[in-house]
This record gives structure tokens, C-alpha cells and sequence, in this order.
């Protein structure tokens, strides 16, 4: 049996609702019902929902690998993927502003609300009428954008790699990109509304189409177009994205006809106000530049080094990417206990995705940075890719895996500071002093450690930003968490991983094969990280417990009989 700790913060059972069946529309209480009268949903609803946009997550982020694979297989890393990766500032920029740190924030609190109107039986349809005013509008700034992009290629190059070998390559491949702008501001709209229906299938799917589309232009169009295919399928796998979600968003618009009038006075209608997006976008903007300093100061490197970065930094940033995907999904429940006025509720629900979430990514850090030269070599080291480039990047690698608990604090802290869709400006100065920490070391570290010094800067200055978010959380949060109790329980599973990366890297290099190495390190890894974070009483190591304990007696049990 588990016992939880008195100081853990515990999930209330309205939290367990929900079915994905499609067309089954929660219901949506009246006006601040306390939570003890909220209507309750079907069981296991976040956990059933977490595990399927976590299962298309792994999709994508495996997709994600043989793209980067391919590009590397393809085109080695050199100038002309250093090129291209230039150029692959604008989909970073773009996603980020757009799907996930963007338009959700501002959008799923106001179609949260047009859901609750509808239910409440609004005139009309509210949501109908929050689509048909924002979308028009989002859709037209989205082109004009995009246009600007196209513009203004040469000089984006200019200033975000002033020494790259290649800059006429670099424009090209920007030109074709813009096209993203408009596919993934229309995919983070529909995710954004399908979430606050409680519809995540298609949301959850939209990087899976993303890097197929990817895919299939390198090696389709590769041969004549070299690494501008890459370009090209950038803004074709946008637009898939939109195609994957467009379909079940109409039938959630479709399922319900505009109600008759509502008694007693009209309501306000849902609203996204200029403030909240210009606080968000802000932010998120400022996050993504990171990724502007590191190219900067990446591209007065030997050539390369761009290449290196973004290879380290895309295998890296997978545990921290699956980690968030409890918190993607658990947003809506959140900015709806807000909205009801239910504080304990909300801070229970974001503890909990606290400590879930740190043992996810120190699990996933711990597997990278003990195995981190068998992983690069498997996935990478082919064609034009060197043994060189393995030992680079997968020193680069290790060290930006000692971010991951900072980049994972921070994307799961800055929705409590949005969910409940009023601006706040502290998120980003928190955000712009982790900024100056990162430009400031990197300047510094970057002569005498090269693309280490700069991973080393990325890791410092997001470590900044969250000591900042969490220590903001009591007095300029929305969501006033117990600090003292979540640092107790995340130092629980740190001190596991240290024993674990310790464990799993030795284990990793006592075979001759990579892959033995990598198998040895990744089991070992597990092994030791969750019993010691069991041990220690982790929250995220409990349910492995629990399952190795059940099926240890269903197999005794079986034996017996």
C-alpha cells in the first residue's frame, strides 16, 4: 500500500471526470457552484486524456527524431543545414507564439466561458459567435504576418546569423517557411477550442501530421530542391495541421443548435482581451528568444555548430516535452476551478502537476545524460553525419539536459499565472531577466567552451525564470501555492535522478555496441530511479510501485491457481 505524504497536495474527486467519446458534452454549471455541487463526469477522464495526448506525443516526438535523422542523413551539418536551421526560427518562433504558449492562454479561458453561456441556455450560440468574431480577424493578421516574413527574409537572416556561411540559402528557406505563420496560428485556434471542449484526439495529433509532412518532402523533393524540401515541407505539414482538427471542430460547432433567450439579464459576452494577448505573446516572444542568442552566438562558431545545437537541443528537450503534456491537458480543469471560484482546488490540481511532472523529466534528463553518446550515435551517426558530430553534440547534449527541470518548472508554472485569463506582466519580466542571465554567460562562456558554453547559458538562464515564477507564485500568482512543500517534494526525485545518471552511465559504457549501451543505461536508469524516489517518497514514483505490485500478485495469483 502507498501512503502519501501529509504535506502532498491531493487531486479532489471532481478532477476525475470525463470520457473522450466524441459529442459527449460536459456539463457546465450554472454561475459559481461550489465545487461539492458540481456535476460529476465518468472516472479517470484527465488521466485517460493525459495518456492519449502523451501516446501521440511520443508519436510525434519519434517522427520529430527521423526528421532530424533524415535531415541529417540527407544533409549532414554543415553550411547547408546550418541554413536551413536559421530559417527554422521562424516554425520555433511561430509554434510557440502560436500553439503552445500563445493563442491557448488567451483562447481556451474565453471559449471556457462561451461553453459555460451555451449550457446556461444564451441567446443563440455563444461559441458560434466568439468564432465568428475572432477567427476572421486572427486569420487576416495571421496572412499579413506571414507577408511581412517574406519581406523581410533577408534581413531577419541578417541579423539572426550575421556570419553564416550561406545567407542567400537561409532566405530562401526563411521565404518558404512563412507559410507556417498562417498553418499554425489556424492549428493552435482549433487546439485551443477542441480543448476547451474536452476534445484532445485531434489536438493531441497535430505534430504527428507536422513531421510527416516534413518527411515526405525531404526525400520526395530532396534531389532537386536540397535542403529548401525541408522548407517546403515546414509549410506543407502546417497546413495538415489544420486539416487533422478541422473536421472534429465543425461537429463540435454543428452538435449543438443556438438555445432559445436566457432569463434575466444578458451576460457579457466571452471576450480575449488586447492586454492578455499582449502579455502573452510577450512572454512566449521572449522565452523563444533564447533560441535567437544561441543562434547568434552559435554562427560565429565554426561551421557546424548551429547544426550541433539544434540536434543536442531537439533529443534533449523530449522528456521535457512529454512532461508538459499532463499539464496541456489538465489547463482547462484549472482555469475552470478558477473560474468557480474554487482556489484550493485549482492549487491542488497544479501541486500535483508539479511533482508529476519534475519526476517525469528528471527521469527522462537522467536516461539522456547517461546515455547521451549512444543515443546521438544511433539516431544520427550515418551518411554525412560524423563520429565528430556524435561526440559534439552529445556533449552538448549533457549539458543542456541540466535545464530541463527549469524549462519544465516554468512551462508548467506560467499557466497558473494565465488560467484565469486576466493579464499579468510578472511572468515576463521574470521571463526577460532569465533572458539577460542567458545573452550575459553565453557571451561569456562562448569563447572558451564554444557550443557547450552556449548550452551552459540556456540551462543558467531558464534556471533563473523559474526560481523567479515560483517565487512570484504566493503574492502576483493567481494561483497561490505552498512553496515550501513543492520544493520538498521536488528535491525528492532530483536526489534520485543524481544516483540514477550516475548508475545508468556506467552501465551505458560497458558495452561495446551502442545499442546494448543505450539498453543497459536506460534499464538501469529506471531501476534505480524508481526505487530510491519510491523510497523516498516521490509522488510520480508511487503509481510505477503500485503497478509493479499488482502485477507481481495477478502473476503470483496466476502461478497459484
Amino acid at each position: 500500500m502507498t501512503v502519501t505524504p501529509p504535506d502532498a497536495p491531493r487531486v479532489p474527486p471532481e478532477e476525475q471526470v470525463g470520457d473522450l467519446a466524441e459529442g459527449e458534452q460536459p456539463a457546465v454549471p450554472a454561475a459559481r457552484t461550489p465545487p461539492a455541487e458540481l456535476p460529476k463526469e465518468p472516472r479517470n477522464f484527465l488521466a485517460r486524456a493525459a495518456l492519449l495526448t502523451a501516446a501521440f506525443s511520443v508519436a510525434g516526438a519519434v517522427l520529430g527524431l527521423v526528421r532530424d535523422q533524415a535531415l541529417a542523413r540527407l544533409f549532414g551539418a554543415g553550411a547547408e543545414t546550418d541554413a536551413f536551421l536559421v530559417a527554422w526560427t521562424v516554425p520555433e518562433f511561430a509554434s510557440t507564439l502560436l500553439i503552445e504558449d500563445g493563442l491557448a492562454f488567451a483562447l481556451i479561458p474565453a471559449f471556457s466561458l462561451a461553453l459555460a453561456r451555451r449550457a446556461r441556455g444564451a441567446a443563440g450560440d455563444p461559441v458560434r459567435a466568439l468564432v465568428a468574431r475572432t477567427l476572421p480577424r486572427l486569420t487576416l493578421v495571421l496572412a499579413g504576418v506571414a507577408a511581412v516574413v517574406v519581406a523581410a527574409a533577408p534581413y531577419l537572416v541578417a541579423a539572426l546569423a550575421p556570419g553564416l556561411d550561406d545567407p542567400a540559402l537561409a532566405v530562401d528557406c526563411t521565404r518558404l517557411a512563412a507559410v507556417c505563420v498562417i498553418g499554425f496560428g489556424l492549428a493552435g485556434y482549433c487546439s485551443a477550442a477542441l480543448r476547451a471542449h474536452r476534445r484532445y484526439l485531434a489536438p493531441a495529433a497535430i505534430y504527428v501530421a507536422y513531421n510527416t509532412g516534413i518527411i515526405t518532402a525531404m526525400f520526395v523533393l530532396g534531389g532537386h530542391w536540397g535542403v529548401r524540401s525541408a522548407a517546403i515541407g515546414v509549410a506543407v505539414g502546417s497546413l495538415l495541421m489544420v486539416a487533422v482538427q478541422v473536421p472534429s471542430l465543425v461537429r463540435q460547432l454543428r452538435g449543438r443548435r443556438p438555445a432559445g433567450p436566457p432569463a434575466g439579464a444578458a451576460e457579457p459576452e466571452p471576450a480575449v482581451g488586447l492586454a492578455l494577448v499582449a502579455t502573452i505573446l510577450l512572454f512566449a516572444l521572449c522565452r523563444q528568444s533564447q533560441v535567437l542568442i544561441e543562434r547568434f552566438l552559435a554562427s560565429h562558431l565554426p561551421s557546424g555548430a548551429i547544426s550541433h545545437l539544434n540536434y543536442a537541443q531537439k533529443v534533449a528537450q523530449i522528456p521535457m516535452t512529454l512532461s508538459l503534456m499532463l499539464v496541456t491537458v489538465t489547463f482547462p480543469v484549472v482555469a475552470r476551478a478558477l473560474a468557480d471560484g474554487d482556489t484550493e482546488r485549482a492549487r491542488s490540481r497544479v501541486e500535483r502537476d508539479l511533482a508529476l511532472a519534475t519526476c517525469m523529466v528528471l527521469f527522462g534528463g537522467a536516461a539522456v545524460v547517461a546515455c547521451a553518446p549512444q543515443i546521438v550515435e544511433l539516431l544520427f551517426q550515418r551518411g554525412a553525419f560524423t563520429a565528430a558530430d556524435t561526440a559534439v553534440t552529445a556533449s552538448v547534449m549533457r549539458v543542456y539536459a541540466l535545464g530541463l527541470l527549469a524549462q519544465t518548472l516554468v512551462g508548467a508554472l506560467i499557466r497558473s499565472y494565465f488560467s484565469s485569463g486576466r493579464p499579468t506582466w510578472y511572468p515576463l519580466g521574470a521571463m526577460a531577466l532569465g533572458i539577460v542571465a542567458t545573452a550575459w554567460i553565453g557571451a561569456w562562456a562562448v569563447g572558451p567552451w564554444g557550443v557547450s558554453g552556449i548550452a551552459a547559458a540556456n540551462a543558467a538562464g531558464i534556471t533563473v525564470t523559474a526560481v523567479l515564477l515560483l517565487a512570484g507564485t504566493r503574492s502576483r500568482g493567481v494561483v497561490p501555492i505552498r512553496r515550501r512543500a513543492v520544493l520538498a517534494e521536488l528535491s525528492r526525485p532530483v536526489r534520485a535522478a543524481l544516483v540514477a545518471t550516475a548508475a545508468g552511465a556506467f552501465a551505458a559504457s560497458l558495452p561495446g555496441s551502442p545499442l546494448l549501451g543505450l539498453l543497459a543505461g536506460a534499464v538501469v536508469v529506471t531501476v534505480v530511479f524508481v526505487l530510491i524516489g519510491a523510497a523516498l517518497g516521490a509522488q510520480g514514483c508511487a503509481p510505477a510501485v503500485s503497478s509493479v505490485r499488482s502485477a507481481t500478485r495477478r502473476l503470483r495469483h496466476a502461478l497459484s491457481r
